[in-house]
């Protein structure tokens, strides 16, 4: 079959042809239909110090992903052939303490599709049963090769309660741009959002955010006095990474605010922890998502509401077939994007 794989440490991938892998009696075999690309996948791609630290090569990439069951092993009972669906990319040990607790998220153990074992830039992928999420008959599968991306931005989003509350979403990413959208769904009262990519910020705007702020040309003080604010930010879901927009979300905090924090930063950053204690600041750290509430939440709020879907889908701004993956790379990299998808079908 073909696969995209990082054949060799160093910079670069190769689509080649691999075997076809074979479930084991716990596992689904699924035929990939679409594949999202990943922030991730681009630190494999470039081999930085963290990609070099994680990954044993060969190693097929991917973990986010759609597809059709194309086999399964003889102890699977809940999962048929045929059936389309998507996967959790995190495979947790389920014996360590969080595991045994119920909260698998927070296993010390996790292995991640595409980064520690084979993943989905491939014609076949192999996962565990339990690591399959199976979706309705007629579900687009674009859409269904996003819920691991919409799954982060569920979980970040639905952290803390947003009914009437003001919200302040730093970072108009796909992830970002589905966590303006989930806001919105659930009844926030102002969702304001910044980022330096007027692209983005277009996208956040369609997505529902009330007010949209490029750092480069105004701030969210303006943000809030346009708004009719008289108080700081109840929530903020930080999606950039970027040590200047944390330190904006803190100042614009409301005092007994809480934030969310699902942006990875490239390396350490102070923080002004004098104003996090003064102004009683809640901060939460976000990673992946709970399995399985957020998936259940997820496929809920999807399935009850159309501009909620309409609002996901149109995070898709590109795509591309499997065998243009460096052009859907390079796109990816531009930024000039919302999220990028590749055709394996």
């Amino acid at each position: 079959m073909r696969a995209l794989v990082k054949t060799r440490p160093g910079p670069g991938l190769e689509m080649i042809d691999v075997p076809e892998p074979t479930p084991g009696p716990r596992e689904v075999k699924i035929r990939v239909l679409r594949a999202g690309l990943c922030g991730t996948d681009l630190h494999l791609h470039d081999w930085d110090p963290w990609a070099a630290e994680t990954v044993r090569t060969p190693m097929i990439l991917g973990h986010e992903f759609s597809g059709i069951v194309a086999e399964v092993g003889p102890d699977v009972t809940d999962v048929e052939v045929g059936q389309l669906v998507s996967g959790e990319g995190h495979i947790v040990c389920g014996r360590c303490r969080n595991c045994r607790a119920g909260r698998r998220h927070l296993c010390i153990n996790t292995q991640g599709i595409g980064v520690n074992r084979d993943g989905a830039f491939a014609e076949h992928v192999v996962i565990p049963a339990s690591n399959v999420w199976v979706q309705p008959e007629d579900f687009d599968p674009d859409l269904a090769a996003v819920f691991d991306p919409l799954g982060n931005a569920t979980h970040t989003t639905l952290s803390f309660p947003l009914a009437g509350e003001d919200v302040v979403v730093t970072g108009a990413g796909p992830i970002g741009v589905m966590a303006v959208a989930i806001a919105r769904h659930v009844g926030a009262r102002y969702v304001a959002v910044t980022d330096l990519s007027g692209e983005r910020l277009a996208l956040a705007r369609a997505a529902g955010a009330d007010i949209c702020v490029n750092p480069a040309e105004g701030d969210l003080r303006q943000a809030m006095r346009a708004l009719g604010m008289r108080e700081g930010f109840d929530i903020g879901l930080e999606m950039s990474g970027a040590p200047p927009a944390v330190a904006s979300m803190i100042d614009h905090m409301n005092h007994g605010g809480r934030i969310a924090m699902l942006g990875l930063p490239k390396e350490p950053y102070p923080v002004d922890w004098g104003k996090v204690i003064t102004h009683m600041i809640t901060i939460k750290g976000i990673y992946g998502r709970e399995m399985y509430d957020t998936w259940y939440a997820m496929s809920s709020m999807l399935s009850t509401s159309r501009a909620l879907r309409d609002a996901v889908t149109s995070v898709i701004t590109h795509r591309f077939p499997a065998t243009e993956w460096q052009t859907a790379f390079d796109t990816a990299r531009s930024g000039q994007c919302g999220k990028v998808v590749m055709d394996w079908s």
